[in-house]
């Protein structure tokens, strides 16, 4: 697959060895080929499936309506894609400072909200988006990034714009600091405008979403 060189970093750890990211089914480690540096996702040997497939297809297909980090390629263990550079979305906004704080959650956010949008129009369902700590990287330029595909699914009725809202906005911790940052918005009135969009999809519904929140 072109990997020259593993390096072990990261704030996890696998048998004492730091790692980007470990979850049921693989542990992701940051790589280099010959060209760049990339994430380098290894199989479990106890993971509950025999290859890394089912991942790949659902990456492959997000990266379709510009989602999540690129796909580059596929063994049976082992599936490599883009190395995004940046931070957790708590840990992201709990370091922001200086000017306009408001102004960049509120474009993160959006755009967070868009591209699970995309993913619902593609009927692709993440499946963990409604508790995402560990699934959405922004980098160093504010671009979000939703990763971690293994649990996505295409035989599921999509989820991923009601379920970002609540992890958002709803029940999580990350709500509670988003309050103190950008402000109270109306549970009552955002859960009215999750539920009309579950009912019909449309730009309307996404639109009244987004300014219930404070996002436009």
């Amino acid at each position: 697959m072109g990997v020259i060189a593993i390096e072990f970093i990261g704030e996890k750890n696998a048998f004492n060895v730091p790692v980007l990211g470990k979850g049921c089914v693989g542990i992701v480690v940051a790589a280099h080929t010959k060209s760049s540096r990339v994430a380098l996702k290894i199989r479990r040997v106890d993971a509950d499936r025999k290859g890394m497939e089912h991942e790949a297809r659902m990456l492959v297909r997000a990266n379709s309506v510009g989602v999540g980090p690129s796909f580059i390629g596929i063994g049976k263990d082992f599936l490599l894609m883009e190395f995004i550079d940046g931070m957790l979305l708590p840990e992201w906004i709990s370091n922001l400072k200086g000017r306009g704080i408001k102004r960049r959650i509120r474009q993160v956010l959006k755009a967070i909200i868009e591209q699970c949008r995309r993913l619902d129009e593609v009927g692709l369902d993440h499946g963990e988006l409604s508790r995402a700590p560990k699934h959405i990287i922004i980098d160093r330029e504010d671009n979000a990034y939703i990763v971690d595909f293994e649990t996505a699914s295409i035989n599921r009725r999509t989820s991923n714009v009601t379920s970002i809202c609540q992890f958002l906005f709803l029940g999580s911790q990350l709500a509670k600091t988003l309050r103190g940052r950008i402000g109270e918005i109306d549970k009552d009135v955002l859960i009215d405008a999750l539920r009309n969009y579950k009912l019909a999809r449309s730009n309307q519904n996404l639109d009244r979403i987004l300014r219930v929140s404070s996002l436009m």
